[in-house]
């Protein structure tokens, strides 16, 4: 599958343009649980919260140590706190704070998965800031054709 990812061109439209896209439940299974580790931070991103969504126009971001996130599902919903690690094997975040008890009393943190929780405050540097920026929804560019300035001569 990655073999023909890459050996495939996208720039002259056409039946190259056609994906190798299964539609299989089980090539799609297999796909998602032998990703590498570039593909699960993509997999691995959660929703912003609604002030961070207006303030910077993007809907969702690959989560990341240190990002302050609020559980949405489940037995811990409601509870926020830090991502102390994100678990990219199991495809899970630890977040402080989330721990239950082993049977000799030592906490170990709960998996939570990153879809079941929403960004509350961005870790924010460089590569984040460039992320933002390009994923703005309000400055997109050149979508289409023509303008509505260019059509308003047609007539």
């Amino acid at each position: 599958l990655s073999r023909a990812r890459k050996a495939m061109k996208l720039t002259k439209p056409g039946p190259t343009w056609r994906k190798p896209v299964s539609q299989s439940r089980r090539k799609s299974r297999k796909a998602h649980f032998q990703s590498d580790s570039t593909a699960r931070r993509i997999i691995m991103s959660a929703p912003l919260s609604s002030e961070l969504r207006e303030k910077y126009n993007v809907r969702s971001l690959p989560v990341r140590k240190e990002d302050e996130v609020e559980v949405v599902r489940g037995v811990h919903k409601g509870k926020t706190g830090k991502i102390l690690t994100c678990y990219r094997k199991k495809f899970v975040v630890h977040i402080d704070r989330i721990t239950r008890d082993k049977c000799n009393g030592a906490p170990v943190p709960v998996g939570i998965h990153p879809s079941k929780v929403r960004i509350v405050k961005i870790k924010m540097h460089k590569d984040r800031k460039q992320i933002l920026e390009r994923k703005d929804r309000s400055t997109v560019k050149g979508k289409g054709k023509y303008k509505e300035s260019d059509m308003a001569d047609v007539d």
